[in-house]
Order: structure tokens, then C-alpha cells, then sequence
């Protein structure tokens, strides 16, 4: 089976939707950002009724403009999930009013918490567990609570190996038993199955049991993913993309993730304990093209709220 999934455009729609991939894009997440937010002019027409979208809180971005975006998806009637990056919080003040914006303005009541994609810490916070700590989600009520995950590791935390990360899951998954906030493990996009479900296993095997939504990459050409590949830190997938990036007619070519999908929807059709529970995509080539992708390879998992 190739890596990625490589085909002209002509040929992206099934005859039929597979329905083990029908199965497990079931309340399927995706992520934005204020400013790809801005240009979709109705979400309602491009995913389904309560789909949890993540908001992506990219350093400099003033918290009106994360505010202002979570406002306008509740009131679509899509469940919110900003992310808490530690390291561009200055302090315990910064972080209690930023809580206390997003619930008065958006009804949020949902975080992602993750250390962040700055080097130097802004303030007093460089990790999610500070966060966890602080108490103040609990206090604020939060019902659910997210975690970062990353299938080939993280550069930031461990030069080499995932001594430090599975540690940290470790104190997180103890953390899930000590609160009434609800939690999933949200992962960085890969680009195949195989390693993906090796990583999920040896979780499981560690005793951790916080279920995990694994990131997966939309639609987008080649460039596009390399690009934001580089900026994430995607190891062993970057040189996957690396060598297609050599062969110049796939680089003209779109990636869609067929085959990733199609291999873990099938893994967790045949072994229903799998603890990828969910999908959460990152719509690299838009959020537009990604819904369409969804909706046209997951059926009636994926139905717009206004074609309902």
C-alpha cells in the first residue's frame, strides 16, 4: 500500500462510501484558526450538527479574535474547543480571564491544553500539567479537557526517544482519575497507519486508557503539507513527504488521506477496543475541501447541519 494517496481530481469520488470509514469518521473534530474561520461564510454548510471544532491559538493572536470565533461556532451550535497553549500564558491572572472570556462571551466548556509551539515560555506556565493544576478549569466547571499526543514523538520534549512525553501522559492519565472533566488524547497528524497503530497499542500497554483522536491531514497539495509538516515537527513523515517532493509529476498531484483512514477504519472495525476512538482533522488545504472530502468518503457520517 503507497504511503500517501496520490490521484487527479477526476477521481476522488467513490462509487459507494466504505462503511467502515463511514463508522469511524462518526463525530469526527476539526481544527481552525480566526483567520481561515473568517472565510467560510456557513459552517452549517459544511459540517455536520455538533461537530466540536478546535480553535487554534497561534501565538500573537489576541485573545478577542479567539473569543470572537468561539462566540460565532456556539452559535452555529458547534461545541468549541480552544486551545490553552502554556507557554504564551503569562500567569495565573492571564489564565483565569481568559476562562472567564471564553465562558461569559462563548459558553465554552472545553479546552485543549498543550505546552505550546514557543521555545521560551512567556511566563510562569511551560507545560499543560501547570495548567491541570491551577484548578481553575475544574473550578470553572469545564466538562471536558484535551490533551496533546504525538505518534512519532516531540522534538520540544525529548531530543531523543519519549521518555519525557510517556511520562507526562503517565501523570495525565492519573490526572483523568482525580477530576469529573472528561478527556481524550488529541494528536499530531501522520501520515500512516502502521506506526499510528503501534504508538496507540504501546499506550495501551502502558497502562494509559485515556482514549485517543488522532490527527489526520486533509486534502492539500504536497507543498502545503511539507510546509506545515516542518513547522509541527513531523519527523518520519516529513521524509516521507520529502521523497515524493522529489518526484516532480506527484508533486503537482493533491494528497487526500485515503489510505490512512481506510487502514485504521479497518484495524478498528476488527479490533473494536482500539483505542483511537475518534478522528480529528487538520484542514491543511482548507476547511472547505476538507469537509467535502469527509462528506464524500463518510456518508452520513459527515452531513452538513443544512442537509440534514
Amino acid at each position: 500500500m503507497a504511503l500517501l494517496n496520490f490521484r487527479k481530481k477526476t477521481d476522488t469520488t467513490p462509487d459507494e462510501v466504505n462503511p467502515t470509514v463511514e463508522s469511524f469518521l462518526q463525530d469526527f473534530s476539526i481544527e481552525v484558526m480566526p483567520r481561515t474561520a473568517e472565510k467560510v461564510e456557513d459552517f452549517r454548510a459544511l459540517l455536520p450538527e455538533g461537530t466540536r471544532v478546535y480553535i487554534a491559538h497561534i501565538e500573537g493572536t489576541p485573545i478577542e479574535d479567539m473569543v470572537a470565533t468561539a462566540k460565532r461556532l456556539n452559535a452555529d451550535g458547534y461545541p468549541v474547543m480552544p486551545h490553552f497553549p502554556a507557554r504564551i500564558i503569562k500567569d495565573r491572572a492571564t489564565l483565569a480571564d481568559w476562562i472567564a472570556r471564553y465562558q461569559g462571551e462563548a459558553d465554552v466548556k472545553q479546552a485543549l491544553l498543550l505546552a505550546g509551539g514557543v521555545t521560551t515560555p512567556h511566563g510562569d506556565f511551560s507545560d499543560s500539567m501547570q495548567l491541570m493544576e491551577t484548578g481553575l478549569f475544574d473550578e470553572a466547571g469545564f466538562t471536558r479537557l484535551h490533551v496533546a499526543g504525538h505518534p512519532e514523538g516531540n522534538r520540544d520534549i525529548d531530543a531523543k526517544g519519549t521518555a519525557n512525553v510517556d511520562a507526562a501522559l503517565r501523570w495525565k492519565n492519573d490526572f483523568q482519575t482525580r477530576t469529573d472533566a472528561k478527556m481524550a488524547i488529541a494528536t499530531q497528524f501522520a501520515f500512516e497507519a502502521k506506526p499510528i497503530i503501534a504508538w496507540a497499542d504501546s499506550l495501551r500497554d502502558a497502562g494509559i486508557t485515556i482514549p485517543v483522536h488522532i490527527g489526520i491531514a486533509g486534502p492539500a497539495k504536497l507543498q502545503t503539507l511539507i510546509k506545515f509538516a516542518i513547522a509541527c515537527g513531523v519527523g518520519p513523515s516529513l521524509k516521507v513527504l520529502q521523497k515524493r517532493a522529489m518526484d516532480v509529476t506527484k508533486l503537482l498531484l493533491p494528497y487526500e488521506p485515503n489510505d490512512v483512514v481506510t487502514e485504521l477504519a479497518a484495524h478498528k472495525a476488527a479490533n473494536p477496543d482500539f483505542n483511537i476512538s475518534h478522528v480529528h482533522f487538520f484542514p491543511l488545504g482548507g476547511i472547505k475541501t476538507n469537509a467535502t472530502w469527509a462528506h464524500t468518503n463518510g456518508g452520513t457520517s459527515a452531513v452538513p447541519a443544512n442537509a440534514s
